[in-house]
């Protein structure tokens, strides 16, 4: 069978393309730009946007499982087509989808449900990438500043998302759920800095800013209102239940969630000078 990742270049669906591959699934990969576009060898990359629902038919042809995710554009906002997505998926023959969602489920969750899919939803908690906005102020400036430094998190390796992902794509027993997905401990952003430090041999000074000071600097960096109201609701007050560490991600793959220290690890070159 042929899967469809959409979302293909991102922080996820690049690993569901790895994934799939080293399963030995034939795996089409949507992108909107395929010319700066890299994966593997033997996968196909085709052009579509989510957001533009008639580049998505010629994509369908020949798919019988697709990874979705539920944003796109370049503001990578909530899909407002979802109804129309699922209904060519539908007519195209596809059987089983996933679905990674957001905060906001928009329109593609309640229609993949309503739909004859077969579908499983991943609800994974803060992406250990997000680490990642740190890299230049710890480069050259081993400082971290943040607001909110008691909030803690469950984070989740963007990996392990994806290996749920190949697995419910190319597995049965997975219809009909939906996997909350954590790492295996909860850290509260010192900790994470701490984490960071320990992988690459250098002390990273913390310093925590007030909530005000946080919104100034996000729109000095050219963050939209929004958005900035958006993560100071999250961070100010983060939920509780999508941070209660589980064991999904071993239940579903059979090995254990990685650590944050292992991602520090694996990306360590990113924090170094």
């Amino acid at each position: 069978m042929t899967i469809l990742v959409t979302g293909a270049t991102g922080t996820v669906g690049r690993h569901v393309v790895g994934e799939l591959i080293e399963a030995g699934q034939r795996v089409r990969a949507l992108t909107r730009d395929p010319a700066r576009a890299s994966f593997p060898a033997g996968v196909e990359v085709v052009a579509g946007d989510l957001t533009v629902t008639d580049s998505l038919v010629p994509v369908l042809v020949g798919v019988t499982a697709v990874h979705l995710i539920t944003f796109g554009g370049d503001d990578y906002g909530s899909l407002r087509n979802g109804q129309e997505i699922v209904d060519l998926a539908v007519k195209a023959g596809v059987r089983r989808v996933t679905v990674l969602g957001g905060w906001d489920e928009g329109t593609l969750e309640p229609a993949v449900k309503a739909s004859s899919l077969s579908w499983t939803f991943l609800q994974p908690t803060e992406f250990m990438a997000n680490a990642l906005q740190w890299a230049e102020s710890i480069r050259t400036e081993g400082v971290v500043r943040e607001p909110f430094a008691g909030a803690t998190t469950a984070m989740v390796h963007e990996a392990d998302i994806a290996a749920v992902a190949a697995r419910a794509l190319v597995e049965d027993g997975h219809a009909g759920r939906a996997y909350g997905l954590t790492g295996p401990e909860r850290l509260n952003i010192p900790d994470k800095v701490r984490v960071i430090g320990e992988a690459i041999g250098r002390q990273i000074r913390f310093v925590e800013l007030t909530e005000q000071e946080a919104r100034e600097k996000m729109a000095a960096e050219g963050q939209p209102e929004e958005l900035i109201e958006f993560l100071v609701n999250v961070f100010g007050n983060v939920p509780e239940e999508p941070n209660i560490v589980n064991s999904n991600v071993e239940k579903v793959t059979g090995r254990p969630a990685r650590t944050f220290a292992q991602w520090a690890a694996e990306h360590a070159d990113a924090f170094r000078a």
